[in-house]
């Protein structure tokens, strides 16, 4: 089974003219549209797919300030907030709650860099608890084991995956804008070296703002204006099992198994870290840059298999804004989990949880976790085409920090003093190395 996913009915009628056009309809590209239409402008979102089909739906839903890298906590911080606010803005349950994420070892190496970062965050405004051996085994209970300590950072918390980026996108057609499902954006016209209209498959909207929120797709777009944006995905697996476990934290991560409870009170498993390198031609194309991170990561990736390369998503490949393109061959990224993952996860999660042992499995799926070189995402206009905004490369982090980057984007848009500082974000910052500004979490 795919990851679950609330669909919704969108705008029938592709407009004219919008004052803006958001390419993308994950969490980023629809909490974008909404905080720009809830302040007036015409907006109209664009999405090859279903919302948020791809990547904000087969996350774990975790929206956290703990162990953020510091480039990234404070729109992890305002994130949060805004979390809060959502529901009661939009009218519909997102499924977010602050229920504390915690985490567990027995490792003195990763407590004590643990330990940093409490000290890091309490500079930044942001309270997490480290745990004492007898409080982590306390809290820790359910695994049956003692633990040397642990973090437990109380305001953080979950939201539901499957709900949040479509009720987001009703959210925008509430506030006046349109939402456009199997409507893939082809290309970019441009008048006087400038963004002038987007290309769909259903016809053309003339805009002078475009935000490029395509996720993993972000890159393959660019090339075709000839505009170089070194990104890369893997493949990551995970399963959920049905409700019966009682008694599991609502959010565990230890170096085994990460453990996450859903809206139907069944669980999320996976590996931090865990995935597949699927080869594909802008993989081998900008894998000088990406060194750094491999150096980094190595330990938690394994070789892949030829889906990448398949499902198009990375192609150096021109097409014609007059035919099809391969974002309608693929209107879905959903690629086939990794069986071996998905047997080591779940066993993994039994031998930490014995309330699971006798629980089913409900279903397996795998996304493509898009990064930037640094894993840091890249947010702002592009030089090279004035009045195009990218939002891409977040490097699994995206859910969390997607309603910030929404709001920082929107506030860049309309020129307002942008709820944190853009410039950790700007995409020019990847022409240069990225060793020794790898992100540590």
């Amino acid at each position: 089974m795919p990851a679950p996913l609330f669909e919704i009915e969108t705008s029938p009628t592709l407009p004219e003219r919008a004052d803006v056009v958001v390419i993308g309809g994950g969490i980023v590209g629809v909490s974008t549209g909404y905080y720009l239409a809830r302040r007036g402008l015409k907006v109209a979102l664009l999405e090859k797919g279903r919302i948020g089909a791809e990547q904000s739906s087969r996350n774990w839903g975790w929206c956290r300030q703990q162990n953020r890298d510091a480039r990234e906590l404070p729109m992890a911080t305002h994130s949060l907030a805004l979390w809060d606010r959502l529901a009661t803005e939009i009218g519909e349950d997102l499924g977010f709650r602050r229920c504390g994420l915690l985490y567990l070892s027995n490792d003195e190496a990763q407590l004590s860099v643990w330990a940093k970062w409490r000290d890091f965050a309490a500079s930044e405004g942001v309270v997490t608890h480290m745990l004492s051996s007898e409080e982590a085994s306390a809290r820790g209970s359910a695994t049956g084991r003692r633990w040397k300590g642990g973090v437990f950072s109380p305001s953080d918390g979950t939201a539901n995956p499957a709900r949040a980026a479509p009720v987001i996108a009703r959210g925008i057609m509430a506030a006046g804008g349109t939402v456009h499902q199997f409507c893939a954006a082809r290309g970019i016209e441009t008048a006087g070296g400038r963004v002038a209209a987007v290309v769909t498959e259903k016809g053309t909207i003339r805009t002078a703002t475009v935000v490029h929120a395509g996720g993993a797709w972000a890159s393959s777009f660019l090339n075709q204006r000839g505009i170089r944006f070194p990104q890369s995905s893997v493949r990551a697996s995970i399963l959920s099992v049905a409700p019966g476990a009682a008694g599991l934290p609502d959010a565990l991560h230890t170096t085994e198994v990460s453990v996450t409870r859903r809206a139907d009170g069944g669980h999320t498993l996976a590996i931090s870290g865990g995935a597949r390198v699927d080869p594909t031609p802008q993989q081998l194309r900008f894998a000088r840059q990406f060194v750094p991170m491999f150096l980094r990561r190595w330990r938690s990736l394994a070789p892949g298999g030829l889906q990448g390369w398949r499902a198009g998503h990375e192609t150096l490949a021109r097409w014609r804004l007059d035919a099809p393109t391969p974002m309608e061959a693929t209107r879905i990224l959903d690629p086939t989990p990794d069986p071996r993952q998905i047997a080591e996860t779940h066993a993994r999660a039994r031998r930490l949880l014995p309330a699971l042992e006798a629980v089913p499995v409900a279903a397996r799926w795998a996304g493509y976790i898009d990064s930037t070189p640094d894993g840091v995402p890249a947010i702002g206009e592009l030089a090279a085409l004035p009045g195009f905004i990218l939002a891409a490369g977040f490097s699994g982090h995206g859910f969390g920090v997607g309603p910030g980057a929404g709001h920082m984007i929107a506030d860049l848009i309309t020129g307002t003093k942008p709820i944190v500082n853009p410039a950790p974000y700007r995409p020019e910052r990847l022409e240069g190395s990225a060793f020794g500004k790898v992100a540590e979490f």
